[in-house]
């Protein structure tokens, strides 16, 4: 994750402003041309269909290439990362960051980590589309911005390390003086400054995970008062017990004058007669920029906790990468396959930079 922002962050200085949307910067990208070598055969895709996405991908693909057929199977993220462990598939698509076994798995096999190509910004407000992490706190919080460092103080806990990919980076520790659990130690006085921290968010899963990629350094060690809620409307939460979904945690830091949660813009948008809770500015690091979620950061990609989704390939180091699955990811990454983000509407395109870091992953 730290390799993903460096690359993002070097490409960055020969783009646009990083706050101008994604869309105004399609027509600077490259050009999708069509391979002059012969482009035949059935190239196997499996995993996430991105709402639709990645079959508009293949069918803007074949009509460039229309000797090549896709063999497409859109059988979700948990079962991809093993389709192309054992070489039954060469592209797998994955609406979440891959976890400790996924990368376990594929090493074993393989001896080195598959290759992660971010394709698209995750969503603003689609439900089931990888949505950006927003912080809520009651509204009479006078707190407006925290940083991800601050985050971690709150959310987390003292920790001898945490992982990146499958490895263990006891760099990644800090002792337990860095913990936040009274609003005081964030600068709140009067009769906020003594007050406990209480936090609220999502359950282990798809979203609890990247929170502890992003914001915890890769530890799964969370503040001992955290309280934990599932999705509503999924197999995860069953009917008759909404009170443990995230709908009714939103509606619980209502009530909490001294809470903190996260969740995302789809379930806000869920709850309309939710007014009692606000939205926090965030910055990546110490002394900001602080970013307000929105429709303009989360395209350009400077909201701290903008999600991604992804492709992962097989690319052996010191190998070239297979032709065909290069040149399909190079129309993903050309200026046509971005435009369909833009016109699917439920992903944002990459902004150039981006483009950029991942087209290089590909030599």
């Amino acid at each position: 994750m730290n390799t993903r922002r460096l690359l993002i962050a070097l490409a960055l200085a020969g783009c646009a402003t990083p706050y101008s949307l994604a869309v105004t910067e399609i027509a600077d990208l490259p050009t999708y041309q069509k391979p002059e070598w012969t482009n035949k055969g059935v190239l196997r895709v499996f995993g996430a269909g991105l709402k639709g996405l990645v079959k508009q991908w293949e069918d803007g693909y074949m009509k460039h290439n229309p000797d090549v057929r896709i063999a497409d199977n859109p059988g979700g993220s948990d079962a991809a990362i093993g389709v192309l462990q054992h070489g039954t598939a060469e592209i797998a698509v994955f609406g979440r960051e891959m976890e400790l076994n996924d990368y376990l798995g594929f090493y074993e096999n393989h001896g080195y980590n598959p290759t992660e190509i971010t394709i698209a910004s995750g969503t603003y407000d689609t439900p089931g589309a990888s949505w950006a992490l927003l912080i809520f706190v009651n509204k009479d919080n006078p707190l407006a911005q925290l940083t991800l460092q601050q985050l971690d103080g709150i959310f987390g806990s003292e920790r001898t390390g945490g992982y990146e990919g499958f490895v263990w980076k006891p760099e990644n520790g800090r002792g337990a003086d860095k913990n936040i659990r009274t609003w005081g130690q964030l600068g709140l006085t009067g009769g906020w400054a003594e007050k406990p921290i209480q936090t609220y968010g999502y359950a282990n899963g798809g979203m609890a995970h990247f929170f502890e990629i992003e914001v915890l350094q890769g530890s799964n060690k969370w503040n001992p008062n955290y309280r934990q809620y599932a999705e509503n409307g999924t197999k995860i939460l069953t009917p008759g017990r909404e009170s443990s979904g995230i709908l009714t945690m939103l509606a619980d830091l209502e009530r909490d004058r001294y809470g903190i949660g996260w969740a995302g813009m789809p379930q806000w948008k869920q709850v309309p007669q939710i007014k009692g809770i606000k939205v926090l500015a965030l910055a990546a690091k110490p002394g900001g920029p602080f970013v307000v979620p929105g429709k303009e950061t989360l395209a350009s990609r400077a909201y701290p906790l903008t999600r991604s989704v992804y492709i992962y390939i097989d690319k052996e180091p010191g190998r070239p990468l297979s032709p065909r699955v290069k040149d399909f990811l190079q129309y993903v990454l050309s200026a046509e396959g971005q435009d369909i983000v833009r016109r699917h509407g439920v992903y944002f395109p990459l902004p150039c930079a981006s483009v950029a870091a991942q087209r290089a992953k590909l030599d």
